[in-house]
This record gives C-alpha cells, sequence and structure tokens, in this order.
C-alpha cells in the first residue's frame, strides 16, 4: 500500500472499508446493498453494478433515471473494457430548427435538449457480455423499492425540495405537467423518512427486465416516449430508439508518476482530468496542503478546459486526435503557460448538475466503474406519463454556433460530461473511482488521483479532503472547511476565492482499490451525501 490506512486528518469519524469477497460503493446505501445482494447470489461485479444502477434511478431519482445516459469501464480477466452508452441527438433536429422556434442557445428543459437515452441498453449490454446473473434478476431489487417503496434520505430529500422549487419557477406547461405528477404529488416532495414509491416506474423496469430492454428501444415504451415527443412537437422519435446501440470502446490513458490513469474517450470529458495530469506530472509536487500545488493544479485544471471545451464533442467531429492531445511534448509546452499569478485561458462556464456514480469490485479481481445521469438534476422537465421515464437533457450542452466544433446537427453526439475512472499499475488493476457533479467532474477526478499518488491518503481520506472548483474566468470556489491560509494565499496569487456555505456542487465520490498481493479490497466513499459501502 502507499497509505496509512490510519490517517485521514480530514474525517476521521470514518475510516477506510476493508473486505475479501465483493465490495459496492455508492452514493445510496439500498442501491450499495443491493449490489451486494447480487455479489452473494453468485453474481460478480458486472452483475452488481448494473443492479445497483437501475435501483438507483429509484432511490436517487434527483440524480439519474431511466431516460438518462451511462458509461463505464470494466476491468474483466485482467483486461480493460469501456463502454460509451450515451445517445445522440434526433435525426430530425437542426439548429435552424431550434432557431425557428425562438432560441439563440439550446434551452434547458422542454423537448429541445432530449438527447437518445442509453442507460437502460448500457445495462442490457455490459450483461449480455460480461454477466452471470439473468439480466431479469438484476432489477427485481429496483423493481420491488419502486413497486413497495423505500425510506427517502436526508440528502436526497433535501436535492428533491430544491428541485421542486426550481421547476415550480422554471416549468410552464401541460407537457411538464408529469414530472409533478410523478415527483411532486400534491406539490410537495417527500420530507427525509417518509417512504415514496412509483408503480409507474416499477411497471416500466419490469419491461425492461422482461425484454433485455428492447421495450424501451423497439417495444411498447418506445411508442410511449415517440408519442408523446410528436405530442408536443418533440424531434425524438421511435426510429431514434430503434437505430441506438451503446459503442464499446477503448479507453484512453497517461501514465501519471507510474499509474495508468483511465477514461473513457471523448465524447466524454474525461480527456480533461488526463490532460490536467499530464501538464501536472511535469512538476514535482510532494505537499498537498501548501498554496503552490493549488495554485499550480487550477492552472492546469483551467488549461485542460479551454482545451477540452474547444476540442471535445462526437469523436467523428473532434478536429484534434487525441493522442496529439495527450502527448508529453503538448504536456510541456502546455506546462510553460503556468506562471506565479492565476492566469485567463479562453473556456466554457463549467457548473454543477446531477449524476450518480458507482463503483463495484468481486473476489475474482472483476471491477467496474460506472456512472449514470440524467445531467441536470432531473433532466429535461419532461417525465413519459405512466412509465415514471424522466428524459435527460444532454442536448443543452449543444452550441448553435455552426462553426463550433461541439455545434448541433442531427444523429451527433454531445460533448459529455459524466465520466468513470480507472487506475491500474503495471498492467494489474488498483481500481474504480469517480466523482460525479457535472463540470466538477475532471476536477475531482484530478484532485482524487493525486491525492492517492502523490499525497498518498487512503481511499477515504482522499474523498474527504476538502475540496476546490473553478468555475470560470479568475473565480474558484472552494468547500467551507477548505484552509484559510490556503485560500488567502490563493487570493494573493491572483484567484478570486469564493467560500461556499455548505459542500453542495462539489462532487460525489467513490473509490474501490485491490491488493493484488493478497485480494483484499479497500474502499471510500463520499461524506458529502448519504453514501455507503456494502461489502462482504
Amino acid at each position: 500500500m502507499i497509505y496509512d490506512p490510519l490517517y485521514n486528518p480530514y474525517r476521521a469519524q470514518r475510516m477506510t472499508t476493508y473486505a475479501r469477497n465483493g465490495m459496492v460503493a455508492t452514493s445510496q446505501p439500498l442501491a450499495a446493498d443491493v449490489g451486494l445482494e447480487m455479489l452473494k447470489k453468485g453474481g460478480n461485479a458486472i452483475d452488481a453494478a448494473i443492479a445497483t444502477a437501475a435501483c438507483l434511478t429509484v432511490v436517487e431519482p434527483t440524480s439519474n433515471g431511466i431516460g438518462g445516459d451511462a458509461f463505464a469501464i470494466v476491468w474483466f480477466k485482467d483486461e480493460i473494457y469501456g463502454l460509451n452508452a450515451s445517445g445522440p441527438a434526433p435525426k430530425s433536429i437542426s439548429i435552424d430548427e431550434v432557431k425557428s422556434r425562438g432560441y439563440d442557445k439550446m434551452p434547458k428543459h422542454g423537448w429541445l435538449p432530449v438527447t437518445v437515452p442509453g442507460a437502460p441498453a448500457s445495462w442490457a449490454a455490459l450483461s449480455k457480455r460480461f454477466g452471470k446473473l439473468p439480466f431479469k434478476e438484476l432489477l427485481q431489487p429496483a423493481i420491488r423499492y419502486a413497486e413497495e417503496g423505500f425510506p427517502v434520505s436526508p440528502i436526497l430529500a433535501k436535492n428533491w425540495d430544491l428541485r421542486l422549487k426550481d421547476f415550480n419557477k422554471s416549468l410552464d406547461g401541460e407537457m411538464f405537467q408529469s414530472w409533478f405528477d410523478t415527483f411532486a404529488s400534491g406539490g410537495k416532495t417527500p420530507k427525509a423518512g417518509e417512504i415514496w414509491k412509483s408503480q409507474s416506474h416499477a411497471d416500466t423496469l419490469r419491461k425492461i427486465a422482461d425484454t433485455n430492454a428492447e421495450s424501451f428501444y423497439k417495444g411498447d415504451l418506445a411508442d410511449d416516449i415517440s408519442q408523446f415527443s410528436e405530442k408536443y412537437d418533440g424531434f425524438l422519435s421511435k426510429e431514434d430508439l430503434e437505430q441506438y446501440e451503446p459503442d464499446w470502446v477503448d479507453p484512453i490513458s497517461i501514465n501519471y508518476r507510474g499509474y495508468d490513469v483511465w477514461e473513457i474517450p471523448p465524447n466524454g470529458q474525461g480527456l480533461n482530468a488526463l490532460l490536467a495530469l499530464n501538464i501536472l506530472k511535469q512538476f514535482d509536487l510532494n505537499e498537498r496542503d501548501c498554496i503552490d500545488t493549488h495554485h499550480k493544479q487550477i492552472e492546469a485544471m483551467k488549461l485542460a478546459f479551454a482545451d477540452g471545451q474547444y476540442y471535445i464533442t462526437d469523436p467523428e467531429y473532434m478536429e484534434m486526435k487525441v493522442e496529439d492531445i495527450l502527448s508529453e511534448s503538448y504536456a510541456k509546452r502546455r506546462k510553460e503557460l503556468i506562471g506565479a499569478m492565476a492566469a485567463l485561458p479562453e473556456t466554457g462556464d463549467p457548473y454543477e448538475s446531477g449524476t450518480v456514480y458507482l463503483a463495484s469490485a468481486d473476489a475474482d479481481g472483476n471491477m467496474v466503474s460506472f456512472i449514470q445521469s440524467n445531467y441536470d438534476g432531473f433532466g429535461s422537465g419532461l417525465v413519459v406519463p405512466n412509465t415514471g421515464i424522466a428524459l435527460q437533457n444532454r442536448g443543452s450542452d449543444f452550441s448553435l454556433d455552426p462553426e463550433h466544433p461541439n455545434a448541433l446537427l442531427p444523429g451527433k453526439k454531445s460533448y459529455h460530461t459524466i465520466i468513470p475512472g480507472f487506475l491500474t499499475k503495471d498492467n494489474q488493476a488498483v481500481g474504480p473511482f469517480g466523482v460525479m457533479g457535472g463540470y466538477m467532474q475532471p476536477q475531482g477526478h484530478m484532485q482524487v488521483v493525486m491525492n492517492m499518488v502523490d499525497f498518498h491518503l487512503n481511499p477515504q481520506a482522499t474523498l474527504d479532503a476538502p475540496r476546490w472548483m473553478w468555475t470560470g474566468d479568475l473565480t474558484v470556489r472552494v468547500e467551507p472547511h477548505f484552509p484559510d491560509h490556503l485560500a488567502q494565499g490563493l487570493v494573493r496569487k491572483g484567484h478570486n476565492i469564493e467560500r461556499a456555505v455548505d459542500e453542495a456542487g462539489f462532487g460525489r465520490g467513490q473509490i474501490i482499490c485491490r491488493d493484488n498481493d493478497t485480494g483484499v479490497l479497500y474502499g471510500g466513499t463520499e461524506s458529502r451525501t448519504d453514501a455507503s459501502i456494502s461489502c462482504w
């Protein structure tokens, strides 16, 4: 091990968790237990991940749903695999069509930002290729919680209420009524400890389970989605759904101080995390809690976003090759742009969103890094009537500038924020990691990797350490418990430091690592939410 398992200077009340037979880490205890249930039934890490992901659509609907996207990195029998289950824009949409409806930028709500959902297809694809248990069995716990109900956890209740307040102001029209009927019956959201259930959600999951997700793309559910779209002049059609297949991809990586850091290639923004790490490895950074380290991290992340937000889009439309962006020579050139004071590269505008992340591992060494999202909280604000399917708003990231690399085109995939991460060393798995939360994600990945590799923190201390988030221009938000002397030092270097009032928006992470000599698993889970590790 590269760390002291007993050392956690940040939140000493929670320690790294150890187990040998299996482990599941995610943001909801009930979902983590569902994954463990599959492991105890003889399933593998992939079965556990699928069951957990399906359950999360029920027990954490504020951040993901059946109508969202998913990405996965799978370590299976000593090989690494990637799955991109993000969906494209409908084939009938165009920049001109959007502008003809009075928009000069993509909206966040309604039918215009809805792209083809990939999450159900990801579950089926992972099960078909790697699973041991029948696909139908994996979704039964999620169906049970949707049908019988579950007690809402505290952070979930808080986020649910905040979203209702936002939607009360921003959603107007008959097509949004199904969201309120499904998630805010009687004009209110469930409180902490209150039982919430959704029969329509259970019925939909049962159809997905019985048909290996075919119903969602080619059957009754596809009909429901396309008819809802047609009723309100949406662009998503049954043909769009029928033609969708998730993509198996080769994960991309860099070597960072002897560890290979793996991400899903574009259209995902994992490239940003690798760009920043590639720049930072040019420096000797041995001390975490010092001004110079944080300054260099922030400046490297800015440079990474400047490139990522310009180049990342559907890989068929990218103007530069990934291998060129991740070359050592390019990293050295970018490193020279980091000076003593805060700089202002051209870039986009990072912000918070809704996503769930999970990690799983089994006794045979198989491991999964999985992330799933409706993007902006509940997504588009649209719920297909009588199905519980909350549709994502991933298309809101498209540009309406025809010259922009991420310009909206029919059948094109947008720049995508959700990214699973994975670490290996000497061609052996170290384990999955992830930090959910919109544009915080590559920033969280970079901080997590450096906490473990450079500063030798154990997984729990890695996640508990105070985080910062660059939000654009020279502004950096820091958590309430971020050390004051570091914040003041960064101000002297020209950064505009904003101290947040709470930990919302700084991402929610999970880590599972494996000792390849003993087979022991050790993991950390997020203290900023209702997170849990289940293991045996």
